[in-house]
């Protein structure tokens, strides 16, 4: 009796054991899926070139990216001026080939000075890329990255910003504020310099530098991308902070060198043509 007691026992534990195990099973959430960036395969007169897309750290320069060359996104067209749709980059040229630095291209105009008839904004998030840790001037020197050469450059990329921020309009004000103005300079930081200069940052983002590979936007000045794109030949660190880095070739660096390598005429394009032939995911 005591033994059909004991085994009994043992199955209404189990049972128990197992209605516990179940219910703890159902409340364990599911792991989160694994995003998978997409990629795309720009076939160019050279040859081709794989590019993984960084959907989740710049989510509107790859959906623009992707929609002009696809065809799915409207652009103005700059023969006719009316606004269509059709893959966008099928022909163009990589007007703009500098060694040792990049390569540039998705221009409708071919020298630097066309795009799809719109601007949108940058995707950066400076404090990701450190940009917020990096003394705009340290020891009397202004920091490497924002390319001082001299004191005409000094006065325009970091002086008269910060004179305007500060309401600082004439000479005046600049004798009477100058120990303000001293610990002002002696706080910035790089990224300080390029939010003086318009530029706006998103620190929900993961950035990525621009490192030899990657895929960045091209433009002129803060929020004015459109359609024109460059990959880094090398570590182009100074561009961090006002480029957004939206891709990166996976293979196909060797058809880069090889564009890189071209003779090259006025205004760094190609003496010889190279086209995009047609992009594809």
């Amino acid at each position: 009796m005591k033994k059909t007691m004991t085994i009994a026992l043992l199955l209404s534990l189990t049972v128990c054991l197992s209605t516990l195990v179940a219910a703890d099973d159902e409340s364990t959430p599911a792991p989160a899926p694994v995003h998978k960036n997409p990629k795309v395969l720009m076939k160019t007169s050279m040859g081709d070139i794989t590019i993984e897309l960084f959907e989740l750290s710049a989510p509107k320069t790859v959906a623009n990216f992707l929609g002009l060359a696809n065809g799915t996104k409207e652009f103005k067209d700059v023969t006719s001026g009316k606004m269509v749709k059709r893959p966008f980059y099928d022909g163009l040229t990589f007007h703009r080939v500098i060694p040792n630095f990049m390569l540039q291209g998705g221009c409708p105009k071919g020298n630097g000075m066309g795009g799809p008839g719109y601007n949108f904004e940058d995707e950066i998030n400076a404090k990701s890329l450190g940009l917020d840790k990096i003394r705009a001037v340290k020891d009397g020197q202004p920091a490497k990255s924002l390319l001082i050469r001299n004191q005409q450059d000094f006065r325009r990329l970091v002086l008269s910003p910060l004179f305007k921020k500060l309401g600082i309009t004439n000479q005046e004000q600049l004798t009477a504020r100058k120990d303000e103005l001293q610990k002002a300079v002696d706080a910035l930081t790089v990224m300080d310099v390029y939010v003086n200069l318009g530029y706006k940052y998103d620190d929900s983002l993961k950035s990525f530098g621009n490192t030899p590979g990657t895929l960045a936007m091209a433009n002129s000045g803060p929020n004015t991308n459109g359609s024109q794109f460059f990959i880094n030949l090398v570590d182009n660190a100074y561009l961090n902070g006002k480029h957004t880095v939206f891709g990166k070739v996976v293979s196909g660096m060797d058809v880069a060198r090889k564009i890189e390598a071209l003779p090259t005429g006025a205004g760094a394009k190609p003496v010889k043509i190279v086209s995009v032939r047609r992009i594809v995911e």
